[in-house]
């Protein structure tokens, strides 16, 4: 058996799983590769692909995957037409396991070697529209204020459902040509997996779908579809294949269920529990939102489970900088580790100012900089389970807070701005972010950190409408009083010109009234914790203000 296909650095060994339990109806012969690496997303060899053709377990499992294209009659065989180029097929193995890392299921897919397609002759168009992961977290925030249960169906092959406009053909299946035909081709009428256009043409016939039985798109996100019966009210978020929806009313739940089965394959998933790499617990009182197995799987990767542990992930005088007479590192496996992170950070914001800072070196990392990156995963190591905690107790007041780290960039002196967004105590977005340029007083750092909130804020207000609430006079609460006189003042000082006019939209939505700017005691800025380092004691006040929750 070939060696298996990897993008891991050669000396980051793979987790060791001590259990080696496989499912019954799976020999240990019939899985190719280690059965507990998880997905893997380069080809397998040659080898295994050639083995598999002569195995009965995943010629199988290839057979059920041709049975479905025959089913949604997926292509049509022909000859080639002349000027046009024959796209490759091949064959992608995979072996399901379930959260006990037991093999469940052998599932072969067939895709399209889409590198191959040429723009503007085999697809034109392929944009499709995704949801914002503040959507997810916005979603679930609403679903605790109604007090309702969020839902997960899953498509089966999606892409397949997919309406392709353009000419494609594509070569006969590996080990499944037809040998009374073996110069024919297929020509695509649906979307095969690893198209370029596939994912907008499964968008468009699910939309389609949707906006014939009576649902509504959302104005600002094309993911959101919105049902209204009486004084009920059905959400739906896609994310590609996967789909998330919850009602006032239980009956409108199974509704849509039958909705979507009268023209796709489903499969009911139940009670939403795990999305988009997001651990969701849904309770009596809340909704629990964390990635403590992603937490886990990080620091086995990195050899990072046995580490001693820190109360914060970066220490107050840090001192990162560009360290030109440093020790190199090992590039690929720095930000191999800031990606895991940055991913990280879709429920962990107590580590999203540190990432971002250690971030800023990935094209030339240094001894220095390894180090401040494995103190995050040792800070990781000793509060693995902290998450989000959304409570179904609280109101659903709309509030936020903008801050910003004057000059606090070691490599070009520009300022952090960072801000977070509340729906009552339940944190639903933050942000972190040098700025673009180079601010020459507190006052115009901390403008330019209000402006990037304002424009947060009047995203999340029109993303509110669609659910039918209507928040107007948003507090921001900022700590720096020359930037509300600023901000108030119609008449604009000849000393602020040199601020670029982009960031003055600010006041137009301050005189509209979509905004109120409220003055808050530096002590008391949540957004704080996205410009800075910090000793434990304030560190661990601003984590708990901001509504993070530890079971443990």
């Amino acid at each position: 058996m070939g060696e298996l296909s990897t993008n891991l650095d050669p000396e980051i060994q793979e987790p060791i799983v001590p259990e080696t339990r496989v499912h019954r109806n799976h020999p240990i012969d019939n899985i190719f590769g280690d059965p507990y690496a998880g997905v893997q997303t380069r080809y397998r060899t040659i080898t295994e692909n050639t083995k598999a053709l002569t195995d009965n377990c995943w010629i199988e499992a290839m057979q059920d995957e041709l049975s479905q294209f025959q089913k949604l009659q997926v292509w049509d065989l022909v000859d080639l037409p002349k000027g046009f180029q024959l796209i490759g097929t091949r064959w992608v193995f995979k072996c399901k396991t379930d959260d006990r890392h037991v093999v469940v299921k052998n599932k072969a897919r067939l895709v399209v070697q889409g590198f191959y397609q040429q723009e503007g002759l085999d697809y034109n168009e392929v944009y499709a529209p995704v949801a914002r992961i503040e959507a997810i977290r916005l979603f679930l925030a609403y679903a605790t204020y109604v007090g309702f249960k969020v839902y997960q169906l899953d498509v089966k092959s999606a892409f397949l459902y997919g309406k392709v406009h353009e000419e494609v053909y594509v070569t006969q299946p590996p080990g499944f040509e037809d040998p009374h035909n073996i110069n024919k081709v297929y020509k695509l009428d649906k979307a095969l997996y690893g198209l370029h256009q596939a994912p907008r043409a499964w968008y468009e016939t699910l939309s389609k779908h949707l906006l014939s039985n009576g649902f509504d798109r959302g104005q600002i996100d094309s993911t959101l579809f919105i049902r209204k019966a009486g004084g009920d009210i059905l959400l739906v978020q896609v994310y590609v294949d996967d789909i998330i929806f919850g009602s006032t009313n239980e009956g409108m739940c199974r509704e849509f269920e039958q909705v979507m089965k009268s023209k796709f394959e489903m499969s009911n998933m139940g009670e939403l529990s795990f999305f988009l790499g997001l651990q969701v617990s849904q309770r009596e009182d809340g909704i629990y939102l964390h990635q403590t197995k992603y937490v886990q799987d990080i620091l086995s990767k990195y050899k990072m489970s046995d580490s001693t542990t820190y109360g914060t992930p970066i220490p107050v005088n840090h001192g990162l900088h560009p360290d030109r007479d440093g020790k190199d590192v090992d590039s690929r496996l720095y930000r191999g580790m800031i990606r895991s992170l940055m991913y990280l950070t879709a429920s962990r914001p107590d580590i999203m100012f540190t990432v971002c800072l250690c971030s800023r070196f990935q094209s030339q990392p240094k001894e220095s900089h390894m180090i401040a990156v494995k103190r995050i995963f040792r800070y990781l190591k000793g509060k693995p389970r902290l998450g989000l905690w959304y409570s179904k107790q609280q109101s659903f007041d709309f509030k936020a807070y903008t801050d910003s780290d004057y000059g606090g960039c070691n490599l070009d002196r520009k300022s952090t701005s960072g801000g977070c967004q509340f729906l009552g105590d339940r944190l639903v977005s933050w942000q972190c972010k040098k700025q673009s340029t180079v601010s020459v007083s507190t006052c115009e750092a901390e403008y330019i950190a209000a402006a990037s909130g304002c424009s947060q804020i009047l995203w999340i207000q029109r993303q509110l409408r669609d659910y039918g609430l209507n928040f107007t006079g948003t507090p921001l609460f900022i700590d720096n009083n020359a930037t509300m006189s600023i901000t108030n003042n119609p008449v604009k000082h000849s000393k602020t010109k040199h601020i670029e006019i982009r960031h003055h939209f600010i006041c137009n939505c301050a005189e509209k009234h979509l905004i109120e700017l409220v003055k808050v005691h530096t002590d008391d800025n949540l957004a704080d914790l996205f410009t800075k380092a910090f000793d434990r004691s304030r560190f661990e006040y601003l984590v708990n203000l901001i509504g993070m929750f530890n079971p443990e």
